[in-house]
Parts: structure tokens; C-alpha cells; sequence
């Protein structure tokens, strides 16, 4: 003990203690042993634990569960590592021993022994990991491997630091750095698991499930939750939140299979849309009328913006540390230290601030998405209230598809500000923090850097009034694209019908070409602005160092380096205004259009005064009633109203088209502006529109519409509707899925399925506006029986009717002309005292007296035609029997419905076969998108020639960047006291011309992109809506209008203005990373040990994170569609809701519809800072080696100013790595949006417009003779047939009239003519030529019809009576004279230019199909179809179009389809349809003889209805 001492005492006389001990410690011999002593101990320790696990665990008998344990992706590559490791030392282990064997020296056997003990000791953990889960145990990772895993890393990073300085000392080997920087990667990496990864996903989830999911079998249906699970980040520790563990298991489950909408779990209640809704219309309703959006959300996110703006400070200050200290880094690699450790200091000092950067920039990032989330949730469901709330002149005034861009686009625009937000105070905060490094290095030259930012940012001024004029003109010209892409979409089938796709294809392309007129000047002044600010940081560094040169501040390499890393801080700023003018100005715009929305007028709360049932007998009572749906129109719609309806009363009211009698239903429901007297109701209200509004879903929630199911009431209502027969053809009876709009039912089911709806309700109130008119007169018989004196029998009843033999069973009969009651009482008394009531009785009378004088007469003539037109069809195509009658379904009341049910169950097979629904769920592509993607974008534009051209600019712009950083650090001496290689004057000439040159290639690169983006842009909008209007009718009617738009509106959006600038910004980062690679290898080759190591996690972490964030990208997209989808149903049918008072109900779907769009948006903004938390981890890891090699290298081996440049490059590795693999994903969830667009840029088309070698000629049809032969019609290969085998002939210049059964295929044989629906059997041949060998332009044009829904479009009379702009005003003026719109078109200020509304809601439903008329009776076709063309008109009306149409059309084939039977009378033949079937064919007087026919029935039942007319 004494010679140690003595020894020590000498030793300390020479060097101090501290480095006596340093030598003892650092010493390797030292950390041999205490490696070798640490892993013995893990050893025993280990031992010790698992006898212990065995005795606890399996001292009872229990199942191996080995045998089914599946280990996550975690789990697996920490075992890989703990392997690796084993697998390591075993050989580092082995290696000197076989070389002691073999005859040459051992070297160090205590590292040996050191690598032996590691071996095993590894060996050990790795077979300990893999066995030590239990069923019972919670933490799959146990706490003695974590604590391991832990102290590892201590001990790694301990050795990696003795070995580097025994490398400096060149006492150490390659080889030995070598295998410590490996030992240090893994033990981070699994320091991670065992902190981040404590339930490792996988591993036994598996097996458990399986012992549970028996026992969760035996529990009933209703105890088991199938609501989505709550997010995990809502219960998530702080640590979880911080690295984003929270969302692994969301990736776990994406990595092992595609995402679908149910794996997402619900957001966590502050992020939910319904008290994110309340607490925002509390804001709102506290502005008053004021009502400041942009005020609103900044109250509503206050908490959240002062958080992340902390944030953001803590952020830059964290960034501007390395160019702060840069040049004390370089002075200090020169050897000038102002202290002996001030190397490691500074290190730590990096990374540190990297460190803080990287936790702050993720986690604010991660808090202004949520923002962003809950700002969009709160406008979207905002402006949906707004939208339910609507007056009817403001809805004219914001038509739908207006409305949709500002749920869809400005609510989405406003949300993304948040990210842009703070750039407003960060841009001055980051210049004045350059500015305070510039000046420590530069003295007062940096007041010429301060000048020069100034200048470049006033200059942003002008570009950002340029840009938002032109973003506002964009927004304006995409409002009416939407519009009228809206209503084209809404109308697609009349426009096929009558051959005008072309004409609004064109239309909409002429739309589109002036939002690309506003588009291309954006998007160039985009790219003057780009490389305005891309060039501004060189030109801030050329003035600044020209200053320099002028005031002979001296140059040394780490001012240089300081400015120039500064410069390029300072760059971020500068970059991010002309964006943040941009986003600026798009949200300005934005926030002015939804603050205009929102402070429209909105339904009258006060029109209507809603009494209590106990304090009046009266349902309905209006006193001096003025209503006008325009209140500054000087003639009111509805005047001088007085009313009075007692409770069970049924009041019915007539009069002629045009007269007021819908106006004075929606006066009773409050929908039009009431300017004086007043209005009370006693009692709840049902309404049934004139239009049916029909619900996309299943049928029984049309009919229930809310309420249980009680299934007594259920079954009653049906039978009381007549739907039971129908929902025995439908597909799933009940559960069958409507299509948007009623689009796979026909008028009369859409008509008595609403009915049925009100029924439902059993409200006490019930307003009914004309509900027979779409369906036949038995069906309308039963309906009146069954409903309105049966079930409604003691409730009151208001309906609309032109048929006037439903007016006997009414107690009040109002009689309406021009906005006022003329006459109000019972039948009898003002039918003496009544002209008006006179005239629509007396046009009822002839009609009734016709069908009398056809019974009796059986003139010569029509004997002659029936002998020529037999020898065309077979006895069994004219007559049935009653039995056939019976088993075709033509029977209407019960008894016979009930004999049929028998003949009917053969049918029930085929019915079971085709168990589809018409509308499928959307399509989504399933795994990366592929590389034809992106191949097809790139060459949209010039077949891609201009793709070269933007990479050789972006590569030449990184060069010279990277150049003139090189050549001013190379150039200029390291300290002061040395000289500089270069005069000053060279110096700045070079660096100018290189800037230059750099810039240059920057105009260059914008402007092509900016022209390349445009053009593909074009050409995938070309292209998509050329294929949609050339698709099949059958795509329109089994795809939601909302799907549609989306694309055409969030798709076509990012196509036009984020696309190429993506494509830019990530081909940028990729080049700047290589670049920085590069600058870094030229200095420290050695850091590729790590970079490649680190390289190869970060590309597995991408390839991990893709596949979630691919599925969630789309996920996100087809979530958005049912959004826009509900909106655009509920705007259509506002009055609807609003009169069964079901607005809450739709808002709370339309907040469950944004919660459903939240969930893939919220955790899609997880997963993003997941990744990038991680990748900036590993970036710090590699910049952290770099650094360190910088310091611990020998001496005199680097350049100080080279190393220092290096190290200002390394600066921005971090970010620009994680930039890289985040343009990668964000590139490839953008492009998402092309394939959507390009998966309708390749559907299948219908036929040809015009097939030219089968052209026909000009005066085709000359006869107009159609001939059906074996015609099988159905509307999808799913669904059964509609028309099964019809034959018959409709000979040329005859009329034929069609009559059947609601839902026997009337209108779809209508289609068939039209080839808007493909036979699947069978042809149809037009005076010899066979329809399907022609063009459908050349068939359609050729044909006229006027469809049983009638049809206007938003412009002027003279565009919707001749779209095509063929005829002369002259020739208008006539067609509106025969079809009795003369007078009502010349009482309008504008005469033909008047305005016509969106769906022509300004006017009524008979007039539009008196427009519908006149079109016809200017197109003149050889044969004309009618298609309940009069259903919606009164009876007189009715007469004189029948009369104008024998007079107009005589000569031509008429074909007629109506439920009036005085609309059929008078025609040449009748064709009885059933259940798609012929039933009779033949003359009416002959079908009349046969008093068992169904026509006989239905002339006799429509007879007997008004037994007293």
C-alpha cells in the first residue's frame, strides 16, 4: 500500500490528479473490464429472474403459447438487433484465438474476453426476449430487458468516446470505431423500444383474441360496443404524446392490411364536431351582427395559437444557434480555443438546439393540423346550419354548387391558414434575430443586409395584390364552373335525351378555359415570385459582402460561414412570404365569401306563430295573408289570404297552372316571406312536395325518416301506399339502396314513398301538393281511399290537385288564380257561382264525354285499321284473361293482391340471385399508387419533354448554390492574422456570377414547371369530363353527384395549384440533400458509417409509415364525398325538412358525416409527426457524429473553413431529411388525387356519338315506324329485368298510348328508344334501321320528348327553349304562344331574357313542363314522346296541349305515356304494360269491348271516381 502511494505522490509531482485518474478511467483496459463486469452481472441477474419467472409462472399446468405468438415489427427488428449483436462479438470474439491457433501473436486478450462475455451475454437477451411473454403480463417487454436496453446505451456511448480519442491518438484501429458506432446504433435503437415500444404490437394479441372470441360469441348482439374505439392520443401520457407513440397501433394494423374507415379510431371529445359546432356558434352569436369570421376563429383557437406561437419562438431561437456559434466552431477547430473543452460545449450546444428544434417544430406542427381540423369542422358544419336556415331568395342568390366550394374549398382554405398564421410576426422575429448575428460578425454591413431584406419584401407587396385578385377571380370563375358542373350532373339524363351532352360539355369547357385564364396568370405570377425569393438570399449576401469589401470589414472563413448559414436561415422567411401573401390573400377571399354566406337572409322565424291544441279548434287560420317570395317586388306571389281550417277538416285546392296553389302550401309551411297579416298553426305539419325529394339510402329510412320502426304502423302505411308489391320486385324489398335522387325508382314509387314518409310521422297537420299526378288511377284511387279518408280521416288535410274528381270528398275547396282565392266552399256551391272552378270543370267534362263516345263508337274506319294492324301482332299480345290479368299484378285491391301471392313466388328465387345494390360503395385503389401515376402526369403536358428542362435547372441552381458557399469559404483565410488566397474584388465577382447563374436557373425552373402544371392540369380535366359525359347512363345512376364533385372541385383544386409545386419542392430537397451530402463527405468521409446505417432506418421508417398514410390519404378523400353528398340532399330538399321540423336531425348526421372525415384527418397528421419526430432524431444522431469526428479527427488532417462550411450544411440536414422523406409521402398522398381523376378518365363509354360509315340520312325518320322485337332491358348485369321480352310495332304518323301500373316500365321502355339504358336482349328498328347500328347523337337528335320530370336550367327563357341557339325569336315567341306561356313570358321585364333559376325554381312544376312542350314544338321531330308531359298541369291546360299536339304533330308517331286516361283516348292504339311485360296492345275501342281488360278497368275505375262531373 505504501509503494502505490509513493508511486501516486510521484505521479502527481508530474501531472496533475485530475489526469492521473483521467488515465486510470480512459485507460482501455479499464473499460474492458468494466464492460466484462456489467454484462456478468446482467447475466446473474438474468438467471436469477428467469428461475424465478419458472417457478411463478408454470407452477400450475398452462397452454404453450409460444406456439402462436406473432411478433410485431418492433418486436422483430429489436430481436434482429439483439442477434445482430451476438452474431458480432461471437466472430470479434473468436477471431484472435483462431489467430493464436493459426501461429500468430495475440495482440489484447482482454478484449477478447471482453467480445466473448458480450456474446453471450447478447445471446442470452436475445433468447430472453424472445420467451419471456406471458398471457397474463401487461408489459410485453420485461423491466429488467428495459432497464438492460438503457444502461447499453450509457455504456456505448461511453466506449464510442474512448475509442474515438484513442483514434486520435492513433492509438485505436478502424476497425474497433467501427464496431462501437454499430454497438451505438443498435442501443439506440432498442433505448427506444423499451421506452417508446413498452407494449409491443403483436406479439400476443393474436392468441388472446382467440381464447377470447368464443366467449364474446355468447353475448348478445346489443351488449357488444361496435362503435369505433376512442383515439389512443385522448388517454396518452405525456411521453407517449411527445414521441407519438400513441399511433402505433394504427400503423400496426395499416402495416398488416389495407385501412378501412372502421379501423380509424373516433376522435377524442375536443376534437368532436358537435361541441367543436356549439362552442363556435356561441362565438359567433356573441359578434353579433357583425358576425367577423376571421375574429371568431381567432377567439375559438385562442388557447392553441398562443401555445404553438410559444412554439415557434422557442423553435427559431433553436435554430439560430449554429449560426451563432459557427464561427467560435471554426476558430476553434483552427486551434484558437478560448477554453480547453470549449469543442464539447459547443457540440452539446448543437445538439441541443437541433434536439429542441426538432421536438418543438413536431409537436407545434402536430397541434396547428388539429387546429386546422377543428376550424374546418366548425365552418363545415357552420355554413350546413346556414344552409338549412336559408330564406328562399338567398338560396337563389348562393345556388348549390356555390354553396359546396365553401364547404369544401373556402372552409378548407381557412383551416389551412393556421399553418401559415404565425409566418405574419415570425418573418420580422427571425429577420431581427439574423439581423443580431450579422451584425456580431459583420459590424455595421449588416445594416446593408437589414436594406436589402426590406427591399426584397416591400417588392412582395405588389405580387400579393396581384395574386389576390387573381385568386379571387379563380374562386369566382370556379364558383360557376361548379354551378353549372352541379346542375349538368343533376340533369345528365335530359340531356342525353335530347343530344345536348355536347353543347354543355362545351359549355363547361368554356367555363373552365376562363378559370384557366386567371389560373395561368397565378400561376406565373407563382413563379416570378419564386424565383424572386428564391434568388433573394443570394442577392442579400452579394450586396452584404460587396458592403463588406466597400467598408474593408475584414473576411475570415467563419464570419463568411456565419453569414452565409445565417443567410440561409434567413432564407426560410423570405421563402415563406410569398407563400404567406398567397395563403394571405386566398384566405382573405375566402373569409369574405363565407362571412357574406353566413350574414344572409334566413327563413322568417316570426311568419309563422305555432298555437297550442288546447287553446283553439282551428289547425290553419290566416288572417289578411300577403306573401312574396321577392318582399321588394311591388306584386306580391300570394295576396289578401284569408283562411280559416278547422282541425279533421280536408281542404282542397285547384286551379290553373301558374296560379299560386304550391305558393300557398309553402305559405302555410313559412317558406315564403310574409309581408303582413298573419299565420297560425295548431299542431305538427307533414309535407309532400309536387317534386319528389327522395333520400340516397334504403327505403325504410326514406319512410322512416327518423322515427322507430313501429312495425304494425310500418306495415300499415305500406299497404295504405301501395308499396308492398313494389318492395317484393326491389332487389332487398326494404333494405334495397336508393340511388341519389330516387334515381332507381320510378315517379309514381318516388311519389308514394314520400307519402309514405308523411304517413309515417303521423302528424297532426298534413299538406299535400298535387300527389297524383305520377301515378296511374288505380294506384291514385287506393292512395285517396287508403290515406286521405282512411288513415288522415280524422286529421287535417290540405292538398293540391288537378284532378278534379278528388275535389267531392273535400269539406273547403279553394280555387286559386294569380295569387288569390276567387272562390272558397263546397263543390256544388261554387260550381254555380265560380267561372274560374266552371272552366276546370267543364275541360274535365269533355274529357270525360270522350271516353263515353269512344265506348259507344266502333266506326268503320278504326275496324279497317284493326284488321291491317292485326296481321302485325299475335291475339296474345292484344288480349289476356282476368286470371293472367290477376298474375301479372294489375289487380288493385286486396283480395286479388292476395291471389297473386302465389304466382309470384317463382319470382322470389330470381330475387334472391340479385341481392345488389345499384349503388355501390366508392372505389379506392389499395396499396402505393402506382408508377403509371406518375408516368401519365409527368407526360400530360408535352408528352413530358419539358421534365429535362426542370431537372437541369434544379441540378445547375444546386451547383451554383453550392459553388459560390465553397469558393467564398475556401477563399477567405481562417483567422485574421492570415491572408486571403484572392483579392477582394475577384472574390465578389466570382460570387456575383455564380448567383446570377443560380438565379437564372431558378426563373428558368419556375416558369417551366409552372407552364408543364398548367397543361397537365388541362389535359386530366379534359379528359375526366370528356369521359363523364360520354359514360352510360347507368355510371350517373349509381354514383352519388358528390363523388363526382369532389373530384371535380378537391381534386381538380390540388391538380391546378399544388401538384407541380410539390413535384418541385421535392425534386429541390432531394438535390439539396445530395448536395449537403456531398459537402459533408468532401470534410468527413467517416460519417458514411453512420449516414448509410441511418439512411437504411429512415427509408424502413418511410416504407413503414407509407403504407397507413397512403390508406388514410384516401381514406380522406372518399370521407369528404358523403359530406358534399348529404349538403347538396338536403339544400334540394330544405323545405322538406324544414316541415317535418327535422333540421336537428340532419345536423347532428351532417356533424357525424365531419366526425367521420376528422378521424382519417387527425390521425393522418399523427402518423406524419411520428415519422418526421423520428427521422429528426436520426438526423441529429448523424449531424451529432459528424461533429464529433470534426473534433476528435487528428489534427491538420482537415481545412477548418471547409470543415466549418460542412457543419453550416449540417445545419440543415436535420430538416432537410426529414423534408425529403416528407415530400416522398405528402408527393405521393397528393397524387392520390390524379389517380382519382384518372380512375374517370377511364370508364367505359356508351356508344359512339356518330359512327359515320352508318350514318343515316337527313329525312330520317321519314315514316316513324318502331318496331320492338324480344326487348330484356335491365339497369345494371346485377339487377333483374325491367322489360322482359316485349315485342310489338308502333306504326308510323299513329299515336300509341302507354298505360300500366306504377313501376310496370313505361319509362324505361322510353329509355330503351333513346338507348339511354342498352338492352340485354332484343333490338328496337326505326323505319328499317336498327337503332343500335347508329350514332346516339344521330338517334337522339332525331327523336323529341318531354320527360316526366320536367327540366330547367339557370339562364334565360331563350336558353332553355333552344340551347342551341337554332331558331329565331320569331319562332320562340310562336312555340310560347301554342304551349300557353305566351302571356307569362311578356308580363316578365326581361321577355325571353328573363331569368330562369337554379332547377327553375322561380318556376312552377306545370310550367316547366309547358317549357318542356315548347321545346318540342321548335325541334318538330317525326316522332314524339310524351311522358306524362301533362301531369303537373290542370285539366283545361291539359285539354288545349292535347289539342296543340294533334294540331302540331299531325302525321308524326306519338307515343304517350300518362295516367290521365283522356290523355290516351283519343290515340290510335294502347299498350297495357304489367310488371315489364305486355299485357294488351290494341285499339282502345277494341280493348274497350272486352269489359275484362285491364284498360276497360282502368277507363271504368277513372269513370267511376267522379261518378257526378
Amino acid at each position: 500500500m505504501e509503494s502505490v502511494q509513493a508511486i501516486l505522490l510521484l505521479r502527481m509531482e508530474e501531472d496533475s490528479y485530475w489526469e492521473v485518474l483521467q488515465d486510470i478511467v480512459f485507460g482501455s483496459y479499464f473499460r474492458h473490464v468494466v464492460a466484462i463486469v456489467f454484462h456478468l452481472i446482467f447475466i446473474v441477474s438474468l438467471i436469477l429472474s428467469l428461475c424465478w419467472r419458472r417457478y411463478i409462472l408454470f407452477s400450475v399446468s398452462k397452454p404453450d403459447f409460444s406456439k402462436n405468438l406473432q411478433f410485431g415489427v418492433t418486436h422483430k427488428v429489436a430481436l434482429a438487433g439483439c442477434v445482430s449483436l451476438s452474431v458480432l462479438y461471437t466472430i470479434l470474439g473468436t477471431w484472435s484465438p483462431l489467430s493464436w491457433w493459426l501461429g500468430e501473436k495475440p495482440k489484447d486478450f482482454a478484449a477478447e474476453e471482453e467480445y466473448i462475455v458480450q456474446a453471450i451475454s447478447w445471446a442470452i437477451i436475445s433468447a430472453y426476449a424472445y420467451h419471456s411473454v406471458s398471457k397474463e403480463s401487461k408489459e410485453k417487454i420485461p423491466l429488467l430487458l428495459r432497464m438492460w436496453w438503457s444502461l447499453s446505451l450509457i455504456l456505448y456511448v461511453f466506449f464510442f468516446f474512448l475509442n474515438i480519442k484513442e483514434f486520435k491518438v492513433r492509438k485505436g484501429t478502424v476497425l474497433s470505431v467501427m464496431v462501437e458506432v454499430l454497438g451505438l446504433v443498435f442501443s439506440i435503437f432498442l433505448f427506444y423500444v423499451s421506452c417508446c415500444d413498452r407494449n409491443l404490437e403483436g406479439s400476443f394479441d393474436q392468441t388472446i383474441q382467440e381464447i377470447q372470441e368464443p366467449l364474446l360469441n355468447d353475448i348478445p348482439a346489443k351488449h357488444v360496443d361496435c362503435r369505433p374505439k376512442v383515439t389512443p392520443y385522448a388517454t396518452a401520457n405525456f411521453f407517449s404524446r411527445l414521441t407519438f407513440s400513441w399511433i402505433n397501433p394504427l400503423l400496426a394494423v395499416g402495416h398488416k392490411k389495407a385501412l378501412g374507415i372502421d379501423d380509424v379510431p373516433q376522435v377524442a371529445d375536443v376534437t368532436r364536431a358537435a361541441g367543436i359546432y356549439h362552442n363556435f356558434s356561441n362565438q359567433l352569436e356573441a359578434e353579433g351582427h357583425r358576425q367577423s369570421i376571421a375574429r371568431v376563429t381567432y377567439l375559438f383557437v385562442k388557447k392553441d395559437l398562443l401555445f404553438t406561437a410559444f412554439l415557434k419562438a422557442l423553435n427559431s431561437i433553436s435554430l439560430y444557434v449554429g449560426p451563432y456559434f459557427i464561427d467560435s466552431f471554426v476558430q476553434c477547430l483552427a486551434g484558437q480555443k478560448l477554453f480547453a473543452s470549449e469543442g464539447i460545449v459547443l457540440v452539446c450546444a448543437f445538439l441541443l438546439a437541433q434536439l429542441v428544434a426538432s421536438l418543438t417544430d413536431r409537436y407545434s406542427l402536430f397541434v396547428t393540423n388539429h387546429m386546422s381540423i377543428r376550424i374546418r369542422a366548425a365552418l363545415t358544419a357552420t355554413i350546413y346550419r346556414k344552409g338549412l336556415m336559408l330564406s328562399s331568395q338567398s338560396r337563389h342568390k348562393h345556388m348549390s354548387g356555390e354553396i359546396i366550394n365553401y364547404m369544401s374549398v373556402d372552409a378548407q382554405r381557412i383551416g389551412v391558414f393556421c399553418w401559415y398564421v404565425h409566418d405574419i410576426w415570425m418573418v420580422p422575429f427571425e429577420v431581427v434575430l439574423s439581423m443580431i448575428i450579422l451584425y456580431q460578425s459583420l459590424g455595421l454591413a449588416s445594416l446593408a443586409a437589414l436594406a436589402a431584406t426590406v427591399v426584397v419584401m416591400i417588392a412582395n407587396f405588389p405580387l400579393g395584390k396581384i395574386q389576390k385578385k387573381n385568386n379571387k377571380k379563380i374562386m369566382e370563375a370556379k364558383d360557376e364552373r361548379m354551378k353549372a358542373t352541379s346542375e349538368t350532373l343533376r340533369n345528365m339524363k335530359i340531356l342525353k335525351l335530347q343530344a345536348w351532352e355536347t353543347k354543355f360539355l362545351q359549355r363547361l369547357q368554356s367555363l373552365r378555359k376562363e378559370e384557366c385564364n386567371w389560373l395561368k396568370k397565378f400561376v406565373y405570377t407563382a413563379a416570378v415570385t419564386s424565383f424572386t425569393f428564391y434568388a433573394a438570399p443570394t442577392v442579400v449576401s452579394v450586396v452584404t459582402f460587396g458592403t463588406c469589401v466597400l467598408m474593408e470589414v475584414p473576411l475570415t472563413a467563419g464570419r463568411i460561414l456565419s453569414a452565409l448559414a445565417t443567410f440561409r436561415m434567413l432564407a426560410g422567411p423570405i421563402y415563406a412570404l410569398p407563400d404567406l401573401i398567397n395563403v394571405i390573400a386566398q384566405t382573405k377571399v375566402s373569409l369574405e365569401r363565407v362571412t357574406s354566406f353566413l350574414q344572409q337572409e334566413e327563413v322568417q322565424q316570426d311568419a309563422v306563430e305555432k298555437v297550442s291544441k288546447e287553446t283553439t279548434d282551428m289547425a290553419i287560420e290566416i288572417k289578411e295573408g300577403v306573401f312574396s317570395w321577392d318582399p321588394s317586388s311591388s306584386s306580391p306571389t300570394i295576396r289578401g289570404l284569408n283562411v280559416k281550417i278547422e282541425r279533421g277538416m280536408r281542404v282542397a285546392v285547384c286551379g290553373t297552372v301558374g296560379s299560386g296553389k304550391s305558393s300557398l302550401l309553402s305559405c302555410m309551411l313559412g317558406e315564403i316571406p310574409k309581408i303582413s297579416g298573419t299565420l297560425r298553426i295548431s299542431g305538427t305539419k307533414a309535407y309532400v312536395p309536387q317534386s319528389p325529394w327522395i333520400q340516397s339510402g334504403k327505403v325504410e329510412d326514406n319512410i322512416l325518416f327518423g322515427r322507430e320502426k313501429d312495425k304494425t304502423m310500418y306495415e300499415i302505411v305500406l299497404q295504405a301506399c301501395a308499396l308492398e308489391k313494389d318492395l317484393e320486385l326491389l332487389p332487398n324489398g326494404d333494405q334495397t339502396q336508393i340511388g341519389e335522387r330516387g334515381i332507381n325508382l320510378s315517379g309514381g314509387q318516388k311519389q308514394r314513398m314520400q307519402i309514405a314518409r308523411a304517413l309515417y310521422q303521423d302528424a297532426d297537420i298534413y299538406l299535400f301538393d298535387d300527389p297524383f299526378s305520377a301515378v296511374d288511377a288505380h294506384t291514385g284511387t287506393h292512395i285517396f281511399q287508403q290515406c286521405l279518408l282512411g288513415i288522415l280521416g280524422s286529421k287535417t288535410v290540405v292538398y293540391v290537385t288537378h284532378q278534379m274528381e278528388f275535389l267531392f270528398a273535400a269539406d273547403l275547396i279553394l280555387v286559386m288564380r294569380d295569387g288569390e282565392i276567387t272562390q272558397s266552399g263546397k263543390y256544388d256551391d261554387i260550381l254555380k257561382s265560380s267561372s274560374d272552378f266552371e272552366d276546370l270543370v267543364g275541360a274535365h267534362q269533355k274529357a270525360m264525354k270522350s271516353i263515353d263516345a269512344m265506348e259507344k263508337s266502333e266506326t268503320l274506319s278504326s275496324n279497317a285499321f284493326v284488321e291491317e294492324f292485326s296481321s302485325d301482332n299475335t291475339a296474345s299480345e292484344k288480349n289476356v284473361n282476368h286470371k293472367q290479368l290477376q298474375k301479372q299484378g294489375i289487380a288493385q285491391n286486396t283480395q286479388e293482391l292476395e291471389e297473386e301471392n302465389e304466382s309470384e313466388n317463382h319470382k322470389s328465387k330470381e330475387k334472391e340471385e340479385q341481392r345488389l345494390q345499384l349503388v355501390q360503395e366508392e372505389e379506392r385503389e389499395s396499396g402505393r399508387v402506382s408508377g403509371w401515376v406518375y408516368w401519365s402526369y409527368i407526360t400530360a403536358a408535352y408528352s413530358g419533354a419539358l421534365v429535362p428542362i426542370i431537372l437541369l435547372a434544379q441540378i445547375s441552381f444546386h451547383i451554383f448554390q453550392i459553388s459560390s458557399n465553397y469558393w467564398m469559404a475556401w477563399a477567405t483565410p481562417t483567422t485574421k492574422d492570415q491572408t486571403s488566397l484572392v483579392s477582394y474584388y475577384r472574390l465578389i465577382v466570382v460570387y456575383i456570377s455564380l448567383a446570377i447563374a443560380s438565379a437564372l436557373c431558378i426563373l428558368v425552373r419556375s416558369s417551366v414547371t409552372s407552364l408543364a402544371g398548367l397543361k397537365s392540369a388541362n389535359r386530366l380535366f379534359n379528359n375526366m369530363h370528356r369521359c363523364m359525359f360520354h359514360a352510360p347512363m347507368s355510371f350517373f345512376d349509381a354514383t352519388p353527384t358528390g363523388r363526382i364533385l369532389n373530384r371535380a372541385s378537391t381534386d381538380q383544386t390540388l391538380v391546378d395549384q399544388l401538384i407541380p409545386f410539390q413535384l418541385g419542392a421535392l425534386t429541390f430537397s432531394v438535390l439539396q440533400l445530395l448536395g449537403i451530402i456531398v459537402v459533408i463527405s468532401q470534410v468527413v468521409w467517416q460519417s458514411f458509417i453512420m449516414f448509410l446505417p441511418v439512411l437504411a432506418i429512415c427509408i424502413w421508417y418511410q416504407q413503414y409509415y407509407i403504407v397507413t398514410s397512403r390508406e388514410l390519404s384516401r381514406l380522406i378523400g372518399i370521407c369528404k364525398a358523403p359530406i358534399i353528398q348529404h349538403f347538396a340532399e338536403s339544400i334540394s330538399g330544405v323545405s322538406t325538412i324544414r316541415s317535418f321540423d327535422q333540421e336537428s336531425r340532419f345536423m347532428n348526421t351532417n356533424l357525424e358525416m365531419i366526425d367521420g372525415y376528422s378521424r382519417p384527418s387527425f390521425h393522418f397528421s399523427g402518423a406524419a409527426e411520428w415519422l418526421g419526430f423520428r427521422l429528426d432524431l436520426l438526423s441529429n444522431l448523424m449531424f451529432g457524429f459528424s461533429m464529433v469526428l470534426l473534433f476528435w479527427l487528428p489534427e491538420g488532417l482537415i481545412n477548418p473553413s471547409i470543415a466549418g462550411l460542412a457543419i453550416t450544411y449540417g445545419f440543415n440536414l436535420n430538416s432537410t431529411q426529414s423534408w425529403v422523406i416528407w415530400n416522398f409521402c405528402e408527393m405521393e398522398n397528393k397524387m392520390i388525387s390524379v389517380e382519382r381523376i384518372f380512375q374517370y378518365s377511364s370508364m367505359p363509354s356508351e356508344a359512339p356519338l356518330v359512327i359515320e360509315k352508318s350514318r343515316p340520312s337527313s329525312d330520317w325518320p321519314s315514316r316513324g315506324t318502331i318496331s320492338i322485337i324480344d326487348l330484356q332491358v335491365n339497369y345494371a348485369p346485377q339487377l333483374p329485368l325491367v322489360l322482359k321480352g316485349l315485342t310489338c310495332t308502333f306504326p308510323g304518323g299513329k299515336k300509341v298510348g302507354i298505360v300500366g301500373r306504377t313501376g310496370s316500365g313505361k319509362s324505361t321502355l322510353i329509355q330503351s328508344l333513346f338507348r339511354i339504358v342498352e338492352p340485354a336482349q332484343g333490338r328496337i328498328v326505326i323505319d328499317g334501321i336498327d337503332i343500335s347500328t347508329i350514332g346516339l347523337h344521330d338517334l337522339r337528335s332525331k327523336l323529341s320528348v318531354i320527360p316526366q320530370e320536367p327540366t330547367m336550367f339557370e339562364g334565360t327563357i331563350r336558353t332553355n327553349l333552344d340551347p342551341l341557339g337554332d331558331y329565331s325569336d320569331a319562332q320562340i315567341w310562336e312555340a310560347l304562344e301554342k304551349c300557353q306561356l305566351g302571356e307569362v313570358v311578356r308580363e316578365k321585364p326581361g321577355k325571353l331574357d328573363s331569368l330562369v333559376n337554379e332547377n327553375g325554381e322561380n318556376w312552377s312544376v306545370g310550367q316547366r313542363q309547358l317549357v318542356c312542350l315548347g321545346r318540342v314544338l321548335l325541334k318538330r321531330s317525326r316522332i314524339l314522346v310524351l311522358d306524362e308531359a301533362t301531369a303537373s298541369v290542370d285539366t283545361a291546360t291539359d285539354w288545349i296541349i292535347q289539342q296543340t299536339i294533334n294540331n302540331q304533330f299531325s302525321g308524326c308517331t306519338v307515343i304517350t305515356i300518362a295516367h290521365r286516361i283522356p290523355s290516351v283516348c283519343d290515340s290510335d292504339l294502347v299498350l297495357v304494360l304489367s310488371d315489364g311485360k305486355i299485357a294488351e296492345y290494341d285499339t282502345p275501342t277494341k280493348l274497350l269491348e272486352d269489359k275484362s281488360s285491364q284498360f276497360a278497368r282502368l277507363v271504368s275505375e277513372y269513370s267511376l271516381r267522379s261518378p257526378n262531373l
